[in-house]
Order: structure tokens, then sequence, then C-alpha cells
């Protein structure tokens, strides 16, 4: 339990020692790799893209469900050329 104190009162100094660029800094960050999935979708799956940017903030919380909408985003079209390979409708 100490150890965990002691990391808190670390992590508290450094936090209040921060200057605003960097909390500017870490802010864009942070949202960038939060919203991830809903960028990659806006640039290679627009067909899901609003789907994946609404899923995008719950998913946030956990990273498997991350993990699973930068997959959706990213081999959105594949389904599609594959769908198309085997003569049969896309799914909507």
């Amino acid at each position: 339990m100490e150890t965990l104190n002691q990391f808190i009162a670390t992590f508290s100094s450094a936090w209040q020692q921060a200057d605003w660029v960097f909390l500017v800094v870490f802010g864009l960050f942070f949202l960038a790799v939060w919203f991830l999935p809903s960028l990659l979708a806006l640039l290679l799956n627009r067909r899901h893209a609003g789907k994946i940017a609404l899923l995008n903030v719950p998913a946030g919380f956990s990273v498997i469900a991350w993990v699973a909408l930068c997959v959706w985003a990213v081999t959105g079209k594949l389904g599609d050329k594959l769908a198309a390979k085997a003569r049969l409708k896309p799914v909507a």
C-alpha cells in the first residue's frame, strides 16, 4: 500500500509541475489514440465510419473493443472485395 501511495504522490507532483504546452500536447495525443478507430474508418472504411465513430466512445474504455474497432476500420473494404470475388452480395 505504501508503494501505491508513493506512486500517487509522485504522479501528482509531476502533474502539478507540468506546463500548459505539455498538457495540451498530451491531451491531443490522448484524443488521437482514443479516436484512432474513427480516424482509420474515415480514411479506409467510409461506409461504416458513422457506426465505428458511435461505438468508439464507449469502446475506448475496453482495450479489446478498441482493438476490434481498429480491425473493423481497417478491414471494412476487404469484406466487400471478398464478397465480390465469391459473387456474393456485400453485407450492409
